[in-house]
């Protein structure tokens, strides 16, 4: 038998030392990219170079950057940034149409901001003659629904009185809000799931533009998932990031929802009850950041979606929870079409995605974009005109704690100067 040459000899032991290192022993930080990252789809239409920054941002940030660590987190608001319409108030409707919201001892027990007057007009729009406990004729008693659902839409009576009163942190919370699963006390979450789930299966059904009503009023009749956030949603979990709903209404109606993008409960954070001893919602909400549990001082409401992002992602507690948090325990994506939500979009590192609504915070922060990272959006369906005039940043465009308006500040404090609408 004929030997093999030195240099052959040499090449089959090196190679056999390569092959018996385990894979996992490769440096996490090889200093080239891995794979191509996933792509969003060019056949569906973003505004302007929109697509091209997400796209950037995915392939900077995505684990198929080969740079290691921890997975990247992204943050979704729901109503009108993942879908167009709003699934609290088709949730809402379709229990009134189907009298399933149950008869509350007192209307006053509901809120604790409720006003004696909102208490006069439901008890008197509802009646006593339904015992505690039991389910209210909605379907069939039009001013019960229209007191219930106008105190929902306006914080007022159907009589123009103010329907909730007192103090509260206007960054924190928002009574109206916190009243839709309040208003559900005595049902399971498994329960009010199923009726988002019922609501959500006629809206997708319905036809674009459709209405409907509710007592005399006339709201949307449709909901839609938006295809470009679907894309976004799936091209961010194939590219390694850990991707969560952050939601103003009620979990288990946005659970209902959010594995229509891929999302399960684990992924989806909404306002939380607290559950009595046989399981069923009351109308003590959790609370966030230190806020005990209770009416509801802590949503997952502006500064609030923040407070949960760190507490519930993050494992952030106590009072650190509502501080923006070092780059490394931040999102790297947040996306959100409201003032409601420009805490925590604003705390992204990587891309800040802003629906536009013509909510002054937001859009003055978007158009502003003093980071270079921001991606202001029309809606995908049916998107607002162009806001005539300017955004009033530099004066009344922020919220403070007290419902008090301000300007508009960057972080070093400086004033953003009033803005145009360049997104619609």
């Amino acid at each position: 038998m004929r030997k093999k040459p030195a240099i052959v000899v040499g090449l089959l032991a090196a190679a056999a030392l390569v092959s018996s290192v385990p894979a996992q022993a490769a440096p996490a930080h090889a200093g080239r990219p891995a794979a191509k990252c996933p792509q969003l789809s060019t056949e569906l239409t973003w505004f302007g170079d929109n697509r091209a920054k997400l796209q950037k941002m995915i392939d900077e940030r995505g684990t198929c950057s080969g740079k290691g660590g921890p997975r990247p987190v992204a943050a979704f608001d729901w109503d009108n940034t993942v879908v167009k319409n709003d699934i609290t108030d088709a949730t809402l409707a379709w229990a009134l149409n189907h009298d399933k919201i149950l008869r509350p001892k007192s209307w006053r027990d509901t809120s604790a901001w409720l006003t004696p007057a909102a208490d006069r007009a439901l008890t008197k729009a509802c009646g006593t003659a339904v015992p505690a406990g039991r389910p209210l004729p909605t379907s069939k008693n039009t001013a019960c629904a229209d007191e219930i659902f106008e105190i929902r839409e306006k914080s007022q009576t159907m009589g123009g009185e103010t329907a909730f009163a007192g103090e509260w942190n206007h960054r924190r919370t928002v009574p109206a809000y916190a009243w839709i699963p309040q208003l559900f006390a005595g049902r399971t979450p498994a329960t009010l799931t199923a009726y988002a789930r019922q609501a959500r299966a006629e809206q997708l059904a319905a036809p674009v533009g459709r209405k409907q009503t509710v007592g005399t009023h006339s709201i949307a009749g449709y909901i839609r998932y938006y295809d470009q956030q679907k894309d976004l949603i799936r091209t961010l979990k194939a590219a390694g990031f850990d991707v969560y709903i952050v939601s103003a209404s009620s979990e288990p109606i946005a659970e209902a929802w959010s594995g229509g993008v891929g999302l399960d409960r684990e992924h989806t954070i909404g306002i939380r009850n607290v559950l009595d001893r046989h399981g069923r919602l009351t109308t003590g909400i959790k609370g966030c950041g230190g806020v005990a549990d209770g009416p509801g001082g802590a949503l997952p409401y502006m500064d609030g979606k923040r407070c949960m992002i760190n507490q519930e992602i993050f494992k952030i507690k106590g009072a650190a929870a509502w501080k923006q948090q070092d780059p490394a325990h931040r999102i790297a994506l947040g996306a959100g079409d409201a003032d409601t939500d420009v805490t925590f979009v604003n705390d992204a590192t990587g891309a800040h995605v802003a629906i536009n609504r013509n909510k002054a915070e937001l859009m003055c922060r978007a158009f502003d974009d003093a980071d270079g990272r921001w991606v202001a959006n029309p809606m995908f369906i049916d998107p607002m005109p162009r806001k005539s005039g300017t955004y009033p940043c530099a004066t009344t465009g922020a919220t403070n704690a007290d419902g008090s308006h301000a300007p508009v500040r960057r972080a070093d404090g400086s004033v953003i100067p009033d803005q145009a609408d360049l997104a619609s």
